[in-house]
């Protein structure tokens, strides 16, 4: 069984905690930073709007103590227990990017994003580490791990990965800056060259783990491989200057010895790479088109197994046709109102797909892969701001919704915010591909594993 199925079994047992409540789309309008005009607003207006708001998950509701992200913010202030100082270590590195997009727009300036850099930079370096990975979840008043469940106490490659994503970029974006701004980027470069991605082939083996715990070992035994939103670690794992791994494990862990490959054809379009657990899961949810994506640009990115502008551009216009198509006939789906991907649903927490479709549209799928399918996603951008306003709140749109039992819950995940700025600015500007494919040891590490890449 491949491991994005165990994992959402995981999350599932973890999330389900918050007794997610039925709330009428006939609710009180919340309130949102900006009104929408009486006038139409433009597309660049729209994207703007949802940017900022989206944004502000990362600046005005981050952990006060540590500057990282929330893993969640309720709305409605129902929270797991001790749950609201938990901070979310991918979704940081997420948060990263998405500050950056708030500088480049003008929503902030860059002194005080250095600022805000330095306090959560702080924090991770007195923070848990576990062989220089971080754990998934940190409690944001004392940076100890807080547990992600039983024997997940320790470090989380795949986590430390979307965080370090993050990082790089910053220092990136500050390399070339005065004096603070450089001893920034040196407090950075020494966190990605302490993280000793080799250990985590569990002693040699050709393949990379995802967990390991000083109480429990390797108990979580979750080698990663087989297509699923983990390319970048492998990439990073590559790309160390100081613990990398070599070709092998890539070829032999990822790929599996070529059987990564596939040619399985869905509504008509290739899915390049081997999506699927079941005969019933086509391709999987669209935060793996996202995730590694928000720096790793995948125009013009190939290698011996695929060509990844491809790969997520059929992925998502998989997910568009068939929401489209509507084989369940759930209400509301169609060109305006489409995509699937992990998120609240009205059960806890669902690993949303064709094949696993519960009828609950997560806007972050559509939102977040603006880049591939701009024309299918600026019309559910639209839709959402003119036709289910009340499914918006301060932070942009709500995490999950379904029309079919008129359900909704006024909550944000970190991972499903924070995408969306990233990547409809990777849309609008590339910015954030640029400065993370600037990176030498990246360039390295793409090169070592056979990838090209043609800007």
């Amino acid at each position: 069984m491949r491991v994005i199925y165990i994992i959402t079994i995981f999350i599932t047992s973890v999330l389900t905690g918050c007794n997610d409540q039925k709330v009428s789309n006939t609710s009180a309008k919340p309130t949102v930073e900006q009104d929408i005009n009486e006038e139409r607003l433009s597309d660049e207006e729209l994207m703007d709007l949802v940017q900022r708001q989206t944004f502000n998950y990362f600046w005005a509701g981050a952990e006060p103590n540590s500057g990282m992200a929330r893993e969640r913010i309720h709305m409605d202030n129902m929270y797991p227990q001790n749950d609201q100082n938990i901070v979310t270590t991918g979704g940081t590195g997420f948060g990263l990017m998405a500050i950056l997009v708030g500088v480049e727009r003008g929503y902030i300036n860059k002194s005080e994003a250095l600022q805000h850099f330095e306090k959560i930079v702080s924090f991770l370096e007195k923070a848990d580490r576990f062989h220089g990975a971080w754990s998934h979840w940190i409690d944001g008043t004392t940076g100890k791990v807080k547990p992600f469940s039983e024997k997940d106490d320790g470090g989380d490659l795949v986590e430390t990965a979307f965080l370090v994503q993050g990082l790089l970029t910053v220092s990136e974006y500050f390399k070339e800056g005065n004096d603070n701004e450089k001893k920034l980027v040196e407090r950075i470069n020494k966190l990605w060259k302490d993280v000793e991605w080799d250990w985590y082939t569990k002693g040699g083996e050709q393949v990379l783990y995802w967990h390991w715990s000083p109480n429990y070992g390797w108990d979580m035994n979750f080698p990663v491989g087989g297509y699923n939103e983990c390319l970048i670690m492998y990439v990073l794992a590559a790309s160390s200057p100081t613990h990398p791994i070599d070709m092998e494990v890539y070829e032999k862990g990822w790929a599996r010895n070529g059987d990564i490959t596939t040619d399985r054809i869905f509504y008509e379009l290739p899915t390049i790479l081997d999506h699927y657990e079941h005969d019933d899961d086509p391709v999987g949810p669209l935060f793996w088109a996202h995730y590694s994506y928000l720096g790793l640009n995948p125009k013009g990115l190939t290698d011996q197994y695929g060509d990844y502008w491809n790969l997520n551009v059929n992925h998502t216009k998989i997910h568009y046709k068939y929401c489209v198509d509507n084989p369940k006939n759930f209400k509301g789906y169609g060109e305006n109102c489409w995509g699937l991907t992990s998120s609240y649903s009205m059960s806890g927490y669902s690993s949303h797909r064709p094949g696993r479709d519960l009828g609950v549209i997560s806007p972050t799928a559509a939102l977040s892969s603006f880049p591939y399918t701009p024309r299918e996603s600026m019309q559910f951008l639209r839709y959402m701001y003119e036709k289910q306003d009340s499914l918006i709140g301060k932070y942009g749109p709500y995490d999950a919704f379904n029309l079919e039992k008129n359900w909704y819950v006024p909550r944000y995940l970190a991972i499903d915010q924070g995408p969306i700025p990233v990547m409809i600015e990777n849309y609008r500007t590339q910015l954030l591909w640029k400065l993370f494919m600037k990176n030498k040891d990246v360039q390295n590490g793409l090169k070592k594993l056979g990838f090209s890449y043609v800007n």
